[in-house]
């Protein structure tokens, strides 16, 4: 039985190290999957480390948070430090140590294994850690599902009720070429026949959440949203007089790139689960006072349904070229 190592950082993980685990796994019995973190770095070590078990449930990922030099250049015991925390996470010493990096040759010397260059000059996957942080627009491609919620861009459409929310979050993914998230709260109010007793509000913010966080996966870049978890608490306030503090806590700490708010200025088009027709722009000022109390701004939408659809537009456009 042979065994294998794989060591990196998978800051992200992306499709090059798919590609490098997953030979490593074809040459080997067993591979072992090291994934080495520091508490500084700009990805958080748990992700990472969730991300590449997600990747590969079926060998053994290991998750080394010792706070290691990275170059041989800042300690002068370097190979002997990084001798000790391998031994001590590894479950066996390996028999073979693959890697896309220079280091992995000294490497396997340490450890008394064979050394396997996987993919040294980036030929079979163009892609790398660094370039996929710095422009993760330009590497989606190479950037795995799981990863991805991490990097989309996601924009929230919201604002009183009958004022295009809905038709503006399909049009934008239709016009970018992904999903959008509908809204969840309609789902369960459609349900019960739009009845509000006894409803249940931490259920609609946590389904909101979920079908965001789910659907993220799916996105080309950028997700849109229709409503978002803020607006369940303007929901809230204005038909409860208050936000119940789990819903407010669930939905607190949500951000998004880029926010719409929908001007009351269009006709209403009555529906069973809208509920307050003569209230728009008392509405339309509570969103305006929940975003401020939630330090976040927003791209106000005025006029009709066209001119509202060609200004998103176009502030999408600049979002995926900042």
């Amino acid at each position: 039985m042979t065994r294998g190592m794989v060591l990196g950082k998978f800051m992200p993980p992306h499709a090059g190290h798919v590609y490098l685990c997953e030979f490593a796994r074809h040459w080997v019995d067993e591979l072992t999957i090291v994934v080495g973190t520091l508490a500084a770095e700009p990805i958080p070590g748990a992700d990472r480390y969730r991300w590449m078990r997600e990747l590969f449930p079926f060998d053994t990922v290991v998750h080394l948070t010792d706070e290691n030099p990275q170059d041989p250049s800042e300690h002068p015991d370097f190979w002997n430090i990084w001798q000790a925390s391998l031994e001590r996470v590894l479950p066996y010493r390996p028999d073979i140590v693959f890697a896309s990096e220079p280091y992995g040759e000294k490497l396997a010397e340490i450890l008394g294994a064979t050394f396997i260059a996987v993919d040294v000059p980036r030929a079979a996957v163009p892609v790398s850690g660094t370039a996929v942080r710095e422009d993760p627009m330009r590497y989606w491609e190479h950037i795995p599902r799981c990863v991805r919620p991490h990097f989309v861009r996601r924009v929230s459409v919201i604002g009183p009720e009958s004022t295009g929310k809905t038709t503006l979050a399909r049009t934008l993914a239709e016009t970018f070429d992904t999903v959008w998230v509908p809204e969840w709260a309609r789902t369960v109010l459609e349900r019960r026949g739009g009845a509000l007793e006894g409803l249940d509000w931490t259920e609609l913010v946590h389904g909101q959440i979920a079908s965001e966080q789910a659907l993220a996966r799916n996105a080309n870049r950028i997700l849109f949203c229709d409503t978002e978890p803020l607006l369940t608490t303007v929901w809230a306030d204005t038909l409860l007089g208050s936000c119940p503090p789990e819903v407010a806590a669930a939905a607190s700490g949500r951000d998004y790139n880029l926010t719409f708010l929908t001007a009351p200025d269009v006709p209403w088009v009555h529906d069973p689960v809208r509920y307050i027709p003569d209230e728009g722009a008392a509405f339309h000022t509570r969103c305006q006072e929940a975003l401020a109390n939630a330090g976040r701004t927003a791209i106000e939408l005025h006029g009709d349904w066209e001119t509202r659809t060609e200004q998103a537009i176009d502030h999408v456009k600049a979002l995926l070229t900042r």
